[in-house]
């Protein structure tokens, strides 16, 4: 097997611009930045934990930081230089790092999926928070997020996607949205930046969702001008059914910026035990041709969307508790949320599949947890 060697995270986080003046500065900015990365790693998901790791595991560790003259910093430092930290140079010099990581991976590859979702910091918002409300794009396969953007209290997503993708490398990747972001001016930046689009369409694109289903549901239907691919999964006591019918007929009907193809998926789920089933039907644009992606390409891409939800959102509310945070001053909430994306992107590439008992091995092993930021971080192909 052949390993692959990712830089060293200590020299990503050093090269984050320090806001304070250096007169008077007792710990760095990369210490403090690495100290918060490695607690992040044993479970320490808030400011006061973080500040509690030092006195928690001793001062056998306070040099590897650069805190052996002055110690540990205290709470209030944290909350202090945490504030002042600039996000947009955490978040772009992080996303950075992951990229060379999903490269090393090998998950460069055509066709890779990029979900684009939001997630509400209900905590940091029920006390008061701006920006309580975050935009993230993760891929598909590793759940990895490379980007993150904070939306404004009273707007929505589609102001700030544009600034989400700006930094992001788009060329060879499918933008998978929910049915908000389905705009034609959300369409237009993917495609302008090189990258495709799937989106959903719903009844807040009444004209393309009634063209849809006249289409795919007319009297009489029309097969012969659809292409289809199923797939068939049985778990957790229940049958489920996918089937997807896409065709091109629509192209030159809809003003959707580049579109190749439209889809209807259904979705029927039948309890094993009691036989009953329940169906659900969809509908979807995206500008990947016929050549580009099969109808079974469409189906892997749209079910993969949820990957975001699934690995990103939820294992950041339980196993990290990130609603119970209720931080609300400045940014810091966004802060603390872009080290937990970089936490399971580190472990999910080092293949652990169970995220709350990666975190207690390396609470009980804690210079592991150090080499992972001070050493290249090793990934085997």
């Amino acid at each position: 097997m052949t390993t692959v060697q990712v830089p060293p995270l200590v020299e990503i986080l050093a090269a984050i611009p320090d806001p304070r003046q250096e007169q008077g500065r007792r710990h760095s900015l990369a210490g403090m930045l690495a100290l918060a990365c490695v607690a992040t790693l044993c479970g320490y998901a808030s400011v006061k934990a973080i500040a509690e790791w030092g006195r928690n595991y001793g001062d056998e560790y306070a040099a590897a930081f650069g805190f052996e003259r002055h110690g540990y910093p205290a709470q209030a430092t944290w909350y202090r230089v945490l504030r002042q930290v600039d996000l947009h140079q955490v978040e772009a010099h992080l996303g950075s790092w992951c990229e060379q990581v999903l490269a090393a991976l090998g998950r460069a590859a055509d066709l890779e999926g990029l979900s684009v979702d939001g997630q509400t910091l209900r905590g940091s918002r029920q006390h008061g928070a701006e920006g309580a409300h975050l935009l993230g794009a993760a891929t598909h396969g590793l759940g990895s997020v490379l980007a993150q953007v904070a939306v404004a209290d009273h707007t929505n997503e589609i102001g700030v996607f544009a600034a989400l993708v700006v930094n992001l490398v788009l060329t060879g990747r499918v933008v998978t949205t929910d049915a908000l972001l389905t705009q034609t001016e959300v369409a237009a930046t993917i495609r302008e930046r090189g990258g495709e689009y799937l989106m959903p369409v719903k009844a807040n694109q009444p004209a393309t969702l009634e063209a849809l289903t006249y289409w795919f549901e007319g009297h009489p239907p029309r097969p012969l001008a659809n292409r289809v691919a199923t797939r068939v999964e049985k778990g957790h006591g229940r049958l489920t059914e996918w089937r997807i019918e896409v065709t091109s007929a629509l192209n030159d009907y809809l003003a959707w910026p580049d579109l190749a193809q439209c889809f209807k998926l259904t979705c029927r789920r039948t309890d094993l035990a009691s036989g009953t089933a329940h169906t659900q039907t969809h509908y979807g644009i995206t500008s990947l041709t016929p050549d580009h992606a099969s109808p079974a390409d469409l189906l892997r891409l749209k079910r993969q969307h949820w990957t975001i939800e699934n690995r990103v959102h939820w294992v950041r509310d339980v196993t990290f508790h990130e609603d119970r945070n209720a931080l609300h001053t400045g940014h810091t909430h966004q802060l603390l949320a872009a080290l937990r994306n970089l936490t399971l992107t580190i472990l999910r590439s080092l293949g652990h599949a169970n995220i709350a008992a990666a975190l207690r091995s390396f609470a009980a092993r804690p210079a592991l947890a150090l080499s992972l930021l001070t050493e290249p971080l090793p990934i085997g192909e």
